[in-house]
């Protein structure tokens, strides 16, 4: 359990970090306008609640696909087959960039 809020402490400064970045800041705006407006879709079209078809956007954007909820409609498949190419490389970049950011940091750690 320590070691894991030593994670979190590590990764909430490596957030704050990167948001000094442009391309970070781009692609965690991107991100988010991806989470929610997927999951407006998907209220709209599957009939999900809000915290439903958020869940089912962040599972399919960063490809864990617990398959617990699926489209239905050919419209909501064909929606979720352009979704899932444009969030995944999307949250894959800003992935990248916080991870970079995090061992930035624990470069500096070990310097300092």
């Amino acid at each position: 359990m320590i070691s894991f809020l030593f994670t979190f402490v590590r990764l909430f400064k490596a957030t704050i970090k990167a948001a000094t970045d442009e391309d970070f800041r781009a692609l965690f705006l991107i991100t988010l306008v991806l989470l929610v407006s997927g999951s407006i879709f998907y209220m709209n079209f599957e009939n999900w609640s809000f915290l439903d078809a958020l869940y089912f956007c962040t599972m399919t954007m960063t490809t864990v696909g617990y398959g617990d909820l699926v489209p239905t409609s050919p419209t909501s498949k064909f929606f979720t087959i352009i979704y899932t190419f444009s969030s995944i490389g999307t949250f894959v970049a800003l992935a990248a960039k916080l991870a970079t950011a995090m061992t930035d940091s624990l470069r500096n750690e070990k310097n300092h």
